[in-house]
């Protein structure tokens, strides 16, 4: 298992089937929420947010993901989508 786990950290970028989509906006607009709210509630930069906001991150850590489901009172399925290319 852990060579598995290891070979498929090490993706090339090319062979990546799909993306993960945060879809923070919609969770902002059924909570009536600012995404300046939301970044005070989740204790990470207005910048930081609007990175995960717009798509642009790399990489989320698993905290801040519960912090942001604790905020919006979702599931993580709320707020991530896998789409494939």
């Amino acid at each position: 298992m852990e060579d598995r786990i290891t070979r498929d950290m090490t993706l090339d970028v090319a062979e990546i089937p799909g993306e993960i989509v945060f879809n923070i906006d919609v969770m902002l607009a059924r909570r009536k929420m600012s995404l300046t709210e939301l970044a005070e509630k989740v204790g990470i930069t207005i910048a930081n947010m609007s990175i995960l906001k717009t798509g642009k991150a790399k990489a989320v850590k698993v905290s801040t993901l519960v912090r942001l489901c604790e905020a919006l009172d979702c599931q993580p399925g709320d707020i991530l989508e896998y789409r494939k290319f």
